[in-house]
């Protein structure tokens, strides 16, 4: 091939992880807007009450499950190991591994959630012990646990789905699922819930049917790729057995976060009533740029990253390793920036509303602050890990990962009581910061990613666009603002008017500083 030939291929390259990025943005910005939405109606409904506690217990425990293994280590084993079928192995074959995943995934998932409904109460203990002292909030918390747990094994065997589909490119379908999750939790607590006896429980139930209708949405779309075999038990499918392989290490690498956010959870339990409900509503804001553009990035390079090893393009897979790491800083910190400046204006205006006091928002914002610390290296994390992954390396994270695990375990113990919530969050910040340079410098040294020329203009940009947009949000704040004595108008209003004249800003002063289509090619 030409050097001309291997620009123009590069580039369409670049030009098609893009557009694709930017497709699965859209869908899951659309889908975290509904989710704030739904986390409003909670709040109205539910407030930071010992029953609302309850309930982000009960939905956390499959949901954390969920982000462990679904999306998590399964994903990053399963996708490398199909786009590795795609490349070398016939379309039967590739309809042989599918059928024998979804056979063993499916009993083990069946086995599982049977053993979490029977254990609810014990498990409950386990992930939430400050509730021993309160037996009644304990026992509503595992009633509601035994509603939730089945979600688990749906919305596995849908990211199962989701894998396969994005490994063939077929990305919207996957990004647009969530939304029904969003959908049925909105309907549950706005319609079912206000007129239940215990409107925890009716809102528990929409968990149940999201995880359902999530699985069936997906379902033609595997029937359109003649990718929906009969299930067959598999554990002896050569498949299936290097994906056990990874897939147990990868547990510890790509979702420590998970974990850490867990931990959280736990000692929170021993801390003030509303302590959960603070660190919820304050990780549902900073997981919005997370789930818009970090895992939207690494959605799209895993299947592009797992073809180039597998093809031998050991140049290919650094310059896609690179390209996503500029094109994330390039969101990540004014995301972060952002956060932290306006933390109370967001909380006020998405939750400030029924059972949710003015002391609630203020609390919320504090651990959203904190959390904004950690967000770039939370971002880059989603990035750093498929770079492992793909290379079907999963001995590194699993190193990395204990060490920020045991190095947030430290810093939690260390912040909680000074801080009490606030220090979990900022636990939390220090150990992904830890978590992504360990993962960073193990691609750096080995040579998987290398920095390109185009670094020298995009730290120029940054440093520009991120200062004048601090100075921006700066002048707004100094106009003293009462956010929770304003009207829901006067909040949305003043808020849309800060971040879309931040927005405007950041984007004015890149394009002076140098930004050009140039920068985020290969």
């Amino acid at each position: 091939m030409s050097e001309l030939d291997s620009r123009v291929s590069k580039n369409r390259n670049s030009l098609s992880l893009l557009r694709s990025g930017v497709l699965v943005s859209v869908c899951t910005f659309l889908s975290r807007i509904l989710g704030l939405v739904r986390d409003a109606a909670l709040a109205f409904v539910l407030g930071a009450s010992g029953s609302a506690d309850a309930f982000y217990v009960a939905f956390k425990i499959p949901n954390f499950f969920r982000r462990l293994f679904a999306e998590g280590a399964f994903a990053q084993a399963f996708v490398p190991v199909l786009s590795e079928y795609r490349v070398k192995e016939a379309h039967e074959d590739v309809r042989a591994l599918v059928a024998a995943v979804t056979g063993s995934l499916a009993l083990v998932l069946l086995c599982v959630t049977a053993l979490f409904m029977v254990c609810a109460p014990w498990v409950v203990y386990v992930f939430a012990p400050g509730f021993v002292d309160d037996a009644s909030q304990a026992q509503l918390a595992s009633e509601l646990l035994v509603i939730t747990f089945p979600y688990l094994l749906f919305i596995s065997l849908t990211a199962l789905a989701g894998g396969i589909l994005n490994a063939h490119g077929e990305y919207a379908v996957p990004a647009i699922t969530p939304i029904f999750l969003n959908i049925s939790l909105i309907v549950a607590t706005l319609v079912f819930a206000r007129s239940a006896a215990q409107a925890e429980v009716a809102v528990a139930w929409g968990v149940f049917f999201a995880g359902l209708i999530q699985l069936l949405f997906q379902v033609p779309f595997l029937a359109r790729l003649k990718l929906l075999p009969m299930p067959k038990m598999g554990f002896g499918h050569p498949g299936v057995k290097r994906i056990l392989i990874l897939i147990g290490p990868a547990l510890f690498g790509v979702s420590v976060g998970q974990i850490n956010l867990l931990l959280d959870t736990v000692l929170a339990s021993f801390l003030e009533t509303g302590s959960i409900t603070w660190l919820y509503l304050s990780d549902r804001l900073y997981e919005l740029p997370l789930g818009i553009f970090a895992i939207a990035i690494s959605t799209v390079i895993l299947p592009s990253l797992s073809r180039s090893f597998s093809g031998g393009e050991a140049s290919r897979f650094s310059e896609t390793m690179d390209w996503a790491l500029r094109l994330l800083l390039l969101i990540a910190i004014p995301s972060s920036l952002a956060l932290f400046m306006l933390a109370e204006p967001l909380i006020a205006t998405i939750f400030y509303r029924g059972e949710l006091t003015s002391d609630d928002v203020f609390k919320a914002a504090q651990s959203l602050q904190a959390y904004s610390l950690g967000l770039v290296f939370m971002m880059l994390i989603k990035v750093l890990a498929p770079g492992y992954y793909a290379r079907q390396d999963t001995k590194t994270p699993v190193k990395i990962g204990i060490v920020a695990m045991v190095s947030n375990m430290v810093f939690n113990l260390i912040l909680v009581w000074p801080l009490g919530h606030v220090g979990l969050a900022l636990a939390t910040s220090l150990s992904a910061a830890l978590n992504a340079f360990l993962l960073w410098c193990g691609l750096y040294k080995a040579k998987h990613h290398v920095f390109t020329v185009q670094w020298r203009v995009l730290l120029r940009i940054l440093i520009c666009a991120t200062l004048a947009l601090a100075a921006c949000l700066y002048v707004f704040q100094s106009l003293g603002w009462q956010w929770t004595q304003m009207s829901d108008i006067q909040r949305i209003a003043k808020t849309l008017l800060m971040v879309c004249s931040g927005v405007a800003v950041y984007g004015v002063v890149a394009v002076v500083a140098g930004l050009r289509p140039s920068i985020m090619k290969h």
